[in-house]
């Protein structure tokens, strides 16, 4: 059996920084042997990283972690997949051709420059294009999802435009992965797409389905239709907005944060017991809960009708993922709220298996990045430290007139021996020939 490639991943996002290390199998497996997260609140702001020192203090530290595995020890990270996501991504809508001539059979060339075509399309120029994904493609007046061996004169296509502000890259960039850690950014995955390649199953997506990543600055909202997505936007609101509603009952936003995931409801209950956390009363904890959940929710929702789709074209229902949505009755409340079914989003685990302890959901972006960038390249992420050449026992020792020490002698205490004439013969020699050494900088935080 073929040796599997290691692969590793980091997403930075608007509440952590996580990371992963898996191993992907010839036949497409990957098996998810580490991860790690670090919190990075005031870091991050709606996906764009703010503080460059904090998050790469955060990022080394992840990846010492992950180093640290026993699964991944003694090899070193040397590359990582980063997951692109924020409030500034969003798709484009872009419709390009190509004249053939007569009875041309299409091939990968012609395809690739329809796809430059669209890439190159004037658009908003404060927006650097990330990726094309393609929605169809016309051949004469075929439509086919498969271009590639048809035959006609002409071809037509439509892509979404994935796009961002040039800052999302740029400041990634600026936590210098490669200078001070010596870690090479293999490529940068869109982690909305990775998680909608990954997470809803090919009926979902033929049928018409949404896919919800609800996030603690943003939400990501993706619909698919006829197995292709069809939209793709940001929301700048996440479940941190709750969180400092909360704070406005005079409480700090660590306390607000643990009293909405012990406590929190996104539906009313009917107790009206007077109860308080903190000595604020509970009921109000609820109303100012349950007042913003409805308010995300709806706006979830609205993006249907943006998209061109009334509820009853998503079938497939919606699919629920991101830390935000662990909110207790999330899932029901947004039941309710479209007539839609709902149900949380999981890792296919004919795709996916863990060495251990199976991450919780927080960690399915960072782990549909690593495996979109392990199936869409041959990259090896980790290597193995160069071994030191040290003598095998029973040869020639370093220093000259010392004995050799057998098998038997491992372990033994013995007389220090007095250096013989050629032995400081050799180490003057090699002091003189030796410069003085020059003051040292302070060391990389890896190598």
């Amino acid at each position: 059996m073929t040796n599997p490639r290691y692969v590793a991943a980091i997403e930075v996002s608007s509440s952590k920084v996580i990371g992963a290390v898996g191993k992907i199998f010839p036949d497409g497996k990957l098996n998810v042997i580490a991860t790690a997260e670090e919190k990075c609140v005031e870091c991050v702001r709606f996906g764009i990283v703010q503080n460059v020192e904090e998050t790469a203090t955060r990022i080394a530290r992840i990846i010492s972690q992950l180093e640290r595995n026993h699964e991944v020890e003694p090899r070193r990270i040397t590359g990582v997949f980063i997951g692109l996501s924020g409030r500034s991504m969003r798709s484009i809508s872009a419709e390009v051709s190509l004249t053939l001539p007569e009875e041309t059979v299409i091939d990968a060339r012609i395809v690739e420059e329809l796809r430059d075509k669209a890439v190159s399309k004037a658009i908003d120029s404060s927006l650097e294009v990330i990726d094309a994904v393609p929605r169809s493609y016309t051949i004469g007046k075929n439509v086919t999802k498969e271009p590639t061996g048809n035959v006609g004169s002409s071809i037509k296509a439509t892509y979404d435009l994935i796009a961002c502000r040039p800052q999302l890259k740029r400041n990634l960039g600026r936590t210098g992965l490669t200078d001070r850690f010596g870690i090479h950014i293999k490529g940068y995955i869109v982690t909305a797409l990775a998680t909608g390649a990954l997470i809803p199953n090919d009926s979902e997506k033929r049928l018409g389905c949404m896919l919800v990543d609800m996030g603690a600055e943003t939400t990501t909202v993706t619909i698919y239709k006829d197995g292709n997505l069809q939209y793709f936007a940001t929301l700048p609101l996440g479940s941190r907005n709750i969180t400092r509603d909360i704070t406005s009952l005079n409480l700090l936003e660590e306390s607000a944060e643990d009293i909405k995931i012990q406590s929190g409801n996104a539906i009313a209950g009917n107790s009206n017991a007077a109860l308080n956390i903190h000595g604020v009363d509970l009921q109000e904890i609820s109303n100012i809960i349950v007042a913003r959940a409805e308010e995300i929710v709806v706006n979830i929702m609205e993006q249907v009708a943006y998209a061109g789709f009334k509820d009853s074209d998503l079938p497939g229902g919606i699919i629920l993922i991101g830390g935000g949505a662990q909110l207790n009755n999330m899932a029901e409340l947004m039941r309710r709220t479209c007539k839609l079914p709902v149900h949380p989003g999981q890792l296919p685990s004919n795709y996916i298996s863990f060495s251990g302890k199976t991450p919780s959901p927080e960690a399915y972006e960072v782990i549909s990045v690593l495996y979109a960038g392990a199936t869409h390249s041959d990259a090896e992420c980790l290597s193995m430290p160069r071994a030191e050449m040290v003598p095998p026992t029973g040869t020639i020792p370093d220093n000259p007139g010392e004995e050799p020490q057998t098998p038997g002698e491992k372990g033994k205490e013995k007389k220090p021996k007095q250096p013989s004439k050629l032995s400081i013969f050799m180490k003057r020699l090699s002091k003189a020939l030796t410069p003085e050494p020059e003051d040292e900088e302070s060391s990389d935080l890896m190598e």
